[in-house]
């Protein structure tokens, strides 16, 4: 019997118990920045839409309701400058992990095709991989023609970890370089609204697909730009046929977002002066902790957008985050995403102002 989760990574956090104890052994508590996990309240809008959708007593749609559809294509087009998109081009999901985790095995993928990730990724892509029995070869944008073939691609820009962005003609060469070999394109654009420096651009923003989203997907999350981590509220966009073979196999997987969900979730992508104060929240906090971490020591490489600071100190990233860990502070050491991380830390902006201001005392 081929038992896939032997295949399977350990999961990364598990690693880190023993440095998380010296950081909660602080006299004033940990500073726990390893996680990208939301800290700040729900909006009053969402949260009252919640409630509103509450009492429908039957079972929803897979597909999501018309009403959500139509507002994630036009929050796309609104924040992001996707290009127009027919409301059969969105579907729901259960978080975006789930999603991504399940995606190569749900596209038919066979085993043994290769699927490309980025070369320091978020750990869900080589999972997704290993779940269908695929073949994960790690590249970035400078690397992928060096890849012979490959069924599926990921991309993330802005990334997480090391917050770089992919500019419109390093996304149009992916775009190019996959429907030449006819390759599925899977962009996670979870923090594409947390801008610092630079333009985030999707997938699905015709400067780089010319308004032809055939072959590509994009993955959006209201975890992070609406404080939704808890409602699993997400959703795909783009290739209008392969968006209808994943809804057929989630429809028969009863793969389907709580109807008082969906509700949250229109009222979060047609309300955008929450997802701009929110954004505000994230700024004004990474503008007291980068300083205070480069004042340490470290190197603060790319981080010009998403919620984290990707650090360097020219040692084992795990050296690193044992060090921060003997001030109080939680780290995640870079080798989580992958060997070219090794020598980095990930330090996230999740944390209440009182704890980055904490945070930041320590470190000087």
């Amino acid at each position: 019997m081929r038992r896939v989760s032997t295949a399977l990574p350990d999961f990364p956090w598990d690693t880190i118990a023993g440095v998380k104890t010296t950081a909660a052994a602080h006299p004033d508590g940990i500073v726990d920045l390893s996680v990208g996990t939301p800290v700040d309240p729900v909006d009053p809008l969402i949260r009252a839409a919640l409630a509103e959708a509450s009492e429908f007593p039957g079972y929803p749609t897979t597909v999501g309701t018309p009403e959500l559809r139509r507002s994630a294509a036009a929050a796309l087009a609104r924040r992001y400058g996707s290009s127009e998109l027919d409301e059969s081009a969105i579907l729901p999901v259960i978080g975006t992990k789930e999603a991504i985790a399940g995606l190569v095995s749900t596209l038919g993928i066979e085993p043994g095709e290769n699927i490309v990730i980025p070369e320091v990724a978020y750990p869900t892509y080589e999972v997704s991989a290993i779940l269908a029995g695929a073949t994960p070869i790690r590249a970035d944008a400078t690397g992928v023609a060096d890849v012979d073939d490959a069924a599926l691609v990921f991309v993330n820009s802005p990334s997480n970890p090391t917050g770089a962005v992919m500019d419109v003609d390093a996304l149009r060469g992916i775009v190019a370089w996959a429907r030449e070999r006819n390759a599925i394109i899977v962009s996670d654009e979870c923090y594409l609204g947390l801008a610092w420096e630079g333009e985030p651009v999707s997938i699905l923003d015709p400067r780089v697909s010319d308004g032809d989203h055939t072959g590509l997907i994009a993955v959006h999350s209201l975890s992070k730009v609406s404080n939704l981590a808890s409602y699993r509220a997400g959703f795909l966009a783009g290739d209008v046929e392969l968006i209808a073979e994943l809804l057929a196999v989630r429809k028969h997987s009863g793969l389907i977002v709580p109807f008082p969900i969906q509700g949250a979730m229109i009222a979060a992508l047609d309300d955008d002066r929450h997802v701009d104060e929110q954004a505000d929240r994230y700024r004004a906090r990474r503008d007291i902790l980068k300083p205070a971490v480069e004042a340490a020591g470290f190197t603060v490489d790319h981080s010009e957008a998403g919620l984290y600071l990707w650090s360097t100190r020219g040692e084992s990233g795990r050296e690193s985050v044992a060090w921060l860990a003997e001030r109080g502070i939680l780290a995640a050491p870079g080798d989580f995403y992958g060997p070219a991380g090794a020598n980095h830390v990930r330090i996230a902006l999740t944390a209440t102002d009182e704890r980055i201001a904490a945070a930041a005392k320590r470190l000087a």
